[in-house]
């Protein structure tokens, strides 16, 4: 069998009603390039190995489970990458859609590892933590809506799908948990610059509670931080007032 091991936040799947639906959320057709991040014990694996003509991979970071995933589903065998995800290259060529329980203790290094290969990646479906499953779906002008909301939604359409009773894990996880899906947009936002947008967003949120024009005066020009858009607070602007204050960058 396995163990679960604390280290690497490990919290099993075991409604397999649940992991039925998780799978079904991810609308991949035969020809798809399917990545599942942390398999863990199988639970939405082996589902997905039942999707017809898709290229399955999936990479997994704990050798005793890649050995009982190989021993449990035959199938397996060649498909699964031995590596942590944060430091892979993409394991396709191509576009490839990306599906997992994340592990909750890099679920945001996650986001923003599938951020860099957004040209390939036009699809996720991933469990998370709660709490940061409504950070990335949240809109402007609430307390959950940060850097995550801005960075994710300048690329995807987020649909906070539905949330997982702790009951349906071994062991039972001290925290909620919620499913969400990405969809990257058919129209992409006008970004001059990722860069400069990155940070523009990064460094606004970091004093989210103080008017915009104290946080990022080192990024404009003087006379441009009299604009009233700058007497507001990071969590009124919308994607759409990011991306444009950052073609207005010094």
């Amino acid at each position: 069998m396995y163990t679960l091991k604390k280290s690497l936040g490990q919290h099993f799947l075991k409604d397999e009603q649940m992991c039925s639906k998780i799978v079904r959320a991810l609308p991949v057709t035969e020809g798809w390039q399917v990545l599942e991040v942390g398999p863990g014990a199988g639970a939405i694996t082996k589902y997905l190995l039942q999707l017809p003509g898709i290229d399955f991979r999936a990479v997994e970071l704990d050798m005793e489970k890649v050995q009982y995933l190989e021993q449990t589903y035959p199938e397996i065998k060649g498909r699964l990458i031995h590596r942590s995800f944060l430091e892979i290259p993409p394991p396709f060529e191509g576009p490839f859609a990306v599906i997992g329980n994340f592990p909750y203790n890099i679920s945001s290094q996650i986001m923003f590892r599938i951020l860099e290969w957004k040209e390939q990646v036009p699809l996720v479906v991933g469990m998370f933590q709660k709490e940061v499953a409504q950070r990335i779906a949240a809109g402007h002008g609430g307390k959950d809506y940060g850097i995550l909301s801005v960075l994710i939604q300048a690329f995807y359409r987020v649909e906070y799908l539905f949330e997982v009773h702790e009951q349906c894990f071994t062991p039972p996880p001290k925290v909620k948990s919620a499913v969400i899906r990405l969809t990257r947009l058919e129209q992409p936002y006008d970004i001059a610059s990722e860069r400069r947008f990155f940070t523009l967003v990064k460094t606004a949120f970091n004093q989210r509670r103080k008017q915009l024009r104290n946080p990022l005066k080192a990024l404009f020009d003087k006379s441009y931080l009299q604009d009233s858009i700058f007497s507001k607070r990071a969590e009124e602007l919308t994607v759409a007032d990011f991306v444009a204050l950052s073609h207005k960058m010094i």
